[in-house]
C-alpha cells in the first residue's frame, strides 16, 4: 500500500490541488485511491448537508477517489479553536482509528492535512504530532508566490527535527518565465541548503476556470517525479 501525508508551507500553497492531482493521477494508473481529511475547517452546509470543500473538490477531480473526513468544523479558525466553538474535542485516537479502519482498504492513500506542521489540532496536539503518530511519508507543498525560501527551509528542518519521513518538496505555481533569481534559483537552494529533494515543479496557471481534471493529471506526470513521490516503480510509466 502506498502512503502519504501531504502538508504545505502556507494554506494557500496549493495544497489541496497537488493531493486531488497525485489522487487523480494514482486512480488513472490503475491504483485504487482515497484521500483522508482528518480535520476541515470552513465546512459549508449544502441542501442540509455539511461538505468538506476540500473533498469535494478532490472528488470533482475524478469521481472514483474515495473521500473521508474525521472533523467537520465551519469555522475557518485554527481547527483548535473552531472545533471549541462547536464544542467538540479533536482526539488524536479518534483520527487514528480512522486511519487504520479507511487506510488498509485502498492501494493508494493520500492523507491531506490542514494548513501546516504547526497547526494546533488540539491541545498540545499539532499537525506534526499527527504525522509521527500516522507513522507515514510526508510530502510538502510550497509556493514560491507565496513563500519565502526562509518559510521553506523552516518548514523541512521542523520536519526532519521530529524525525519525520520527509519524502520531498513539491514547487506549486511556479512562475516559469520570470525574472525573479530567487524563484528561477529555488529548487537548487532547497536542495543544496536542506538535502531534500524537489520532487516536482507544477507551473502557474493562469486561468483556474479553463482547468480541466485532465489538465490536472498532466500537470503531475509532466512536472512531478510521482515514483519518487510514493517510492514505488509504475509499469504504466515505463511503457
Amino acid at each position: 500500500m502506498l502512503q502519504l501525508f501531504v502538508t504545505g508551507v502556507k494554506p494557500n500553497s496549493g495544497k489541496t490541488f497537488v493531493t486531488a492531482g497525485l489522487a487523480a493521477t494514482m486512480q488513472s494508473l490503475g491504483y485504487t485511491s482515497a484521500v483522508y481529511l482528518p480535520v476541515q475547517t470552513g465546512a459549508v452546509e449544502r441542501n442540509g448537508y455539511i461538505q468538506a470543500p476540500d473533498l469535494v473538490y478532490i472528488k470533482n477531480t475524478d469521481e472514483n477517489i474515495k473521500t473521508y473526513c474525521s472533523y467537520l468544523l465551519k469555522s475557518t479558525d485554527l481547527p483548535l479553536f473552531a472545533a471549541a466553538a462547536e464544542e467538540v474535542l479533536i482526539e488524536k485516537d479518534i483520527i487514528f482509528e480512522d486511519y487504520l479502519s479507511i487506510s488498509e482498504r485502498y492501494e493508494c492513500f493520500i492523507v491531506n492535512g490542514v494548513s501546516g506542521l504547526s497547526t494546533p489540532l488540539g491541545k498540545n496536539f499539532l499537525e506534526e504530532d499527527l504525522i509521527k503518530i500516522l507513522d507515514i511519508p510526508l510530502l510538502i507543498v510550497a509556493s514560491p508566490l507565496e513563500s519565502s525560501f526562509n518559510e521553506i527551509l523552516l518548514t523541512i528542518n521542523n520536519a526532519l527535527s521530529k524525525n519525520i519521513n520527509l519524502r520531498g518538496v513539491i514547487l506549486n505555481d511556479c512562475p516559469f518565465k520570470t525574472g525573479d533569481i530567487n524563484i528561477k534559483n529555488l529548487p537548487r537552494m532547497i536542495e543544496e541548503y536542506s538535502n531534500t529533494r524537489v520532487l516536482g515543479i507544477i507551473p502557474h496557471i493562469h486561468d483556474m476556470r479553463k482547468f480541466k481534471p485532465e489538465d490536472l493529471i498532466t500537470a503531475i506526470l509532466t512536472g512531478v517525479d510521482i515514483e519518487s513521490v510514493f517510492d514505488v516503480k509504475i509499469a504504466k510509466l515505463r511503457m
